[in-house]
């Protein structure tokens, strides 16, 4: 009950939620926190999904 109310979730939300919203709600908030050293740069997604299999990243 501490994490939904972190959350700011009250009893009555919780009745029309399943455990994996609220799960996916904490795992949400925790990624909001992060800072992520490596950035995408534009078009890199589609040339990994091209097949091209670079990333991007350092090696």
């Amino acid at each position: 009950m501490l994490r939904c109310a972190e959350l700011g979730l009250h009893t009555d939300d919780l009745e029309d939620m399943t455990m994996g919203m609220i799960y996916d709600m904490l795992i949400e908030q925790a990624n909001d926190r992060e800072k992520y050293p490596i950035k995408g740069r534009t078009g890199t997604l589609k040339n990994f999904l091209k097949g091209g299999g670079d990333y991007g990243g350092q090696n």
